[in-house]
């Protein structure tokens, strides 16, 4: 029959057996080619990095892309996931030069590029084991066996290649000369949405030098900089010609230049006077001393004066700036405006130049410091300091940047600004923020994408360029092949295609290929066309699955992955390759903190899986937040998942799988039709409709966390109201109608929820699918994953019955807490329980009624009321609200407190209404905020309320309730006995006491009912058993015994 369930849920074995079935019954493959043939749902797999190991990030993005491809084919989608690999790019470049123990493109082609290009290609496998391993482990389905995409196979190269020669033919490819972020330790140079994803705090040395005046004796010029560096690249000042500046005399006899409105940042009260104050366009072109001689003469004659642009603020600084235009784009804007010469004394690897004296040859950043105090001993520096500031590395090696003008080749995404922009707002962006904010900002303020890359292992730029300035656009293999006559096949990378050469259709001499690689973000952003070798081959498959229905990394891919994507797919296709966004959050610990070794919070995802579970992780993550907002993961927050959810969960599928093995239940027997159900059976059922119907609306929607917060809800009222209710009716012997129909009710509603709940806890799920469904009826899907998700039976659902068992289940919460309040037991039966309902006048059906009277163990309940006769109510105002209305009021307002009917005022204020009444012949309002409400109890009930509904139960204890409190009590302690004698259920005991003749005597009378509760065959007074117990039962001492 059924499978024994061990009620120690040890999630890793549990889940490992699944992942041996899934791997023997070929489930995964199966799931992948589900639905072929019918409507697609597309979705794009972001490639990851297979030569770094994934971390804690990874499972957020697998399990959150895996609950909604799960449900769409469980939908009857065609839902291919096709897995994919970014293997081009400086991460493996740099893995390999640590595998060789070199350094730098130097040493690489020193080492030779192809056969440093052949171990990129190896070190790209490296932990793609690793990869699959976790992915199956974390019961993300995704096809990463026998068809995915690899960025660095020449059939997605060619597809590249296409696009780029497309971009050309429509003008938005072209080489240009601009200040870009540059990596020294790398290069090469950075695109702006590389560059955004590489901020780091630095401290560095910022100095204000002293520029001096050629024609004034004594005077200075002061300008301030954080990159004391880029100052032996200085070519002139320069000044805002709208704003004031002053020519100050210091008490050291010295004259300084700055901004007047910065005076105070500089100088205190005292230590200086004003000798003149003018605007800034009276200093252009006056001439400086320059701080060093490294540029020749003829040069310097060009330069070292003041300019003036509006770029200049005085947020900070002095209001003159240093320009180098080399290193920065307003400096490089200036030095056209005036014609200044060009200085550029570093080189693309950051150091200094030969002409550079003792710095020649120098990493620049670490000769900051030297710099100034060089300039500090030539009396040059006004005053310095260290200064932490946000400073852009390069995301890949997290080095610091240098701004650096070099030329480079560009895609004009500035004249795609517009597009991109409509395009983005038909995304359905969740956040939705993210839209107009991060995503919208961004592509609104986006400039050109610098493209090429001075580097190894990457798809070679296809542009030729002849001396006479031509160029052509390779757009295919066949192309390259027929123009530079290559017999035979040949690789597309460096440095195959180096030495190829093609004739120029302009002047017949030879052109030659630009050297560099492209960025490898246009790799991953041309996946949708790419993974398919489009347009060569698969052109309807294409037009199948673009664009896609949904994708979803990490936030900051808002400025890679998804900009990428968005940007190519605008300018080839103009539309959005993405209809649907999630863009989740970080990883954290319980402080807030981003996961790390350095911190000791970093936990590696296979142990993390292998000791808590997937599914407990998995739905750690869709509960615990918003997905887009950050989200903690300790073992703690696990730790609650398995014990709030799934111990529930667990717990309700090891008490069907329990009784119904006793009864021998086969559910393929039996139908819901043909069951005579019970309020609780229609009650639950109706719930699980309603919640079929919210989990679908929901997750149509994209909303995980709201749906699966529903499903834990629901197991709530399953297991804790449906189940707990109902126990009895599974423990007879005979097999009546009412035992059936909560036996079919059960397993419908287990059936089903495993079927709903599939997609967000898979493991689990199949676990218990297959022994309850599986194991009767083999007919059935081999698989919970193969299953069709469930539809909603809008005839199974009661709105008013959902709505009275709701109150009835609110009533049952408060007459808890009014028995706590008065002290009395659970156990202890009481008389009356009397019901308030200020907005419900409906009256509970009898069979509601009947629930309340058993979970809150009255003989009796009367409905609506009035709440005055149990309890007392004492009003006083609330002066931070009563005094600033009606202040000289206060006394007679509080005599009218004292007096009215407060039952009256408490009714009206607790639905929300204001209270009017007249006093003094003037009307005053109360509010609920505007009185404090002290309750007290009449002696003999007690009572509790919340908004407006009370309940009020009658404390008042008879003999005969006393003596069924007492029987109650012994019931429980004999259950309580039995378990841990370790019985099982279906055991029939014999029960002898021994102790207080009076607690006997009670024992002996309710004899049958204590027979029925615990299936006993005897109660007798006496000592003998297989295991004994004293209980203390209302304060009177009895030994209980029994045996089998």
């Amino acid at each position: 029959m059924y499978k024994k369930v061990d009620a120690n849920l040890d999630f890793p074995k549990v889940e490992q057996e699944v992942l041996n079935f899934w791997k023997e019954n070929n489930v995964k493959k199966q799931c992948m080619s589900r639905n072929m043939g019918q409507k697609r749902f597309n979705f794009y797999e972001g490639p990851p990095t297979a030569n770094g190991v994934p971390h804690s990030g990874h499972v957020l993005t697998r399990v959150l892309k895996d609950v909604f491809t799960r449900y769409k084919s469980m939908q009857g989608y065609y839902v291919p996931r096709k897995g994919g690999w970014d293997t081009h790019g400086l991460p493996v470049e740099l893995s390999v030069e640590k595998e060789l123990g070199i350094s730098g493109k130097q040493q690489i082609e020193e080492f030779g590029v192809e056969k440093f290009i052949k171990r990129c290609k190896e070190n790209v496998w490296k932990y793609v084991d690793i990869w699959k391993e976790f992915s199956d482990r974390v019961g993300y389905f995704v096809n990463m066996e026998d068809d995915y995409y690899v960025t660095y196979y020449d059939s997605y190269i060619e597809s590249v290649w296409w696009a780029l020669k497309e971009l050309d033919k429509k003008g938005l490819l072209y080489k240009g000369y601009k200040i870009l972020p540059s990596c020294p330790r790398c290069g090469t140079a950075l695109s702006s949405h590389e560059l955004a994803q590489g901020y780091e705090d630095r401290k560095d040395t910022t100095v204000v030098a002293k520029f001096k005046c050629v024609d004034e004796d004594n005077t200075y010029f002061l300008a301030w900089t954080t990159t004391p560096w880029t100052l032996p690249s200085n070519i002139a000042l320069c000044v805002n010609a709208d704003e004031d500046y002053v020519k100050v005399k210091a008490n050291n006899g010295e004259c300084y230049i700055l901004a007047k409105a910065l005076l105070g940042a500089h100088f205190k009260d005292g230590e200086y006077e004003v000798v003149d104050t003018f605007k800034g366009k009276t200093l252009e072109y006056k001439k400086y001393v320059p701080l060093f001689d490294f540029v020749d003469k003829k040069t310097a004659e060009k330069g070292y004066y003041v300019t003036c642009d509006s770029y200049v603020t005085l947020t900070d600084g002095t209001g003159i700036v240093h320009i180098a235009p080399a290193f920065g784009e307003d400096d490089s804007k200036v030095g056209h405006k005036y014609n200044l010469p060009f200085v550029q004394l570093v080189d693309k690897f950051g150091k200094f130049t030969d002409n550079c004296g003792k710095y020649s040859g120098q990493d620049v950043f670490s000769k900051n410091d030297e710099i100034v105090e060089d300039l500090y001993h030539q009396g040059k520096v006004f005053k310095s300091q260290k200064h932490v500031h946000s400073y852009p590395h390069c995301w890949r090696c997290h080095s610091p940047l240098i701004y650096f003008a070099r030329s480079s080749w560009f895609v004009k995404t500035t004249e795609l600004r517009q597009a991109m922009v409509k395009n983005n707002n038909t995304v359905n962006w969740l956040p939705d923020n993210v839209k107009n904010g991060r995503m919208g900002n961004f592509l609104e303020n986006n400039i050109d994408w610098c493209l090429s890359r001075d580097r190894y292992w990457g798809t070679p730029l296809p542009v030729w360029m002849c001396e006479c300035g031509h160029y052509h656009v390779m757009g295919s293999k066949q192309e390259l092949k027929d123009l530079c006559h290559v017999d035979g096949d040949i690789e597309l990378h460096k440095p195959y295609v180096d030495a190829l050469t093609m004739t120029c259709p302009k002047c017949g001499k030879p052109m030659h290929r630009e050297p560099e690689v492209i960025d490898c973000w246009f790799d991953s952003g041309s996946m949708p066309f790419a993974q398919h070798h489009y347009p060569f081959e698969n052109q309807e498959l294409f037009k199948e699955s673009f664009p896609a229905q949904f994708i979803s990394e990490g936030i900051d891919q808002t400025r890679g992955w998804f900009y990428a994507l968005q940007a190519i797919s605008t300018a080839l296709f103009d539309r959005s390759p993405y209809e649907t966004c999630i863009a989740n959050g970080m990883v954290v610990d319980d402080q807030g903190r981003k996961l790390s070794k350095s911190l000791g919070n970093y936990i590696p995802p296979m142990e993390m899986l292998s000791k808590m579970g997937a599914d407990p992780v998995r739905w750690t993550f869709y509960t615990g937040s918003q997905p887009w907002n950050n989200l903690i993961l300790t073992e703690n927050t696990v730790t609650e998942s398995q014990k709030k959810y799934f111990g529930t969960l667990w717990n309700t599928y090891a008490f069907y799988v329990l009784y119904a093995d006793i009864d021998k239940f086969d559910p393929t027997k039996y139908s819901l039709k043909d069951c005579q159900l019970t309020v609780m059976d229609k009650w639950i059922l109706s719930e699980l409709n309603k919640l079929i119907d919210y989990v679908c609306s929901e997750l149509d929607k994209f909303h995980v966390t709201e749906s699966s917060r529903a499903m834990e809800e629901f197991m709530d009222k399953l297991s804790n109201w449906y189940i707990r209710l109902g126990r009895k009716r599974y423990w007879g012997e005979d097999f009546s109608e009412d035992k059936k129909a909560a036996y079919v009710t059960l397993y419908t509603v287990l059936s089903t929820y495993v079927k709903l709940s599939a997609p967000f806890t898979p493991f689990m799920c199949e676990a218990i699918y297959q022994n309850i469904v599986r194991g009767f009826d083999k007919t059935q899907p081999v698989s919970v994953h193969l299953c069709d998700y469930p539809v909603s039976d809008k005839s199974m659902i009661d709105e008013q019955l959902c709505s009275q068992m709701n109150l009835v289940r609110e009533y049952t919460e408060l007459g808890r807490s009014a028995r706590n309040l008065s002290g009395i037991k659970n156990r202890q039966p009481l008389n009356e329980l009397y019901l308030t309902d200020a907005n419900n006048k409906t009256n509970l059906k009898p069979n509601l009624i009947q629930i309340l009277k058993d979970e809150l163990n009255v003989k009796d309940v009367k409905q609506h009321e009035d709440l005055s006769k149990f309890v007392n109510y004492t009003l006083k105002p609330q002066l931070k609200t009563i005094g600033p209305k009606y202040g000289k009021k206060l006394n007679a307002i509080r005599e009218f407190l004292t007096t009215c009917d407060a039952m009256k005022v408490v009714s009206t204020v607790e639905k929300g209404e204001v209270f009017k009444t007249m006093i003094d012949g003037e009307e005053v309002e109360f509010s609920k905020d505007d009185l404090l409400i002290s309750v007290s109890q009449k002696e003999g009930y007690a009572s509790a309320t919340d908004g407006n509904i009370a309940v009020i139960l009658d404390t008042h204890l008879t003999q005969e309730l006393i003596e069924e409190g007492i029987y109650r009590e012994f019931v429980s302690k004999v259950q309580n006995l039995r378990k841990s004698s370790n019985y099982v259920v279906t055991d029939r005991i014999h029960i002898e006491i021994s102790g207080d003749k009076e607690v006997e005597d009670i024992i002996l009378k309710f004899a049958n009912q204590v027979k029925q509760d615990v299936l006993a065959l005897s109660v007798k007074v006496g000592t003998d058993g297989e295991f004994s117990e004293e209980f203390n039962l209302n304060d009177r001492m009895l030994k209980v015994s029994i045996k089998r």
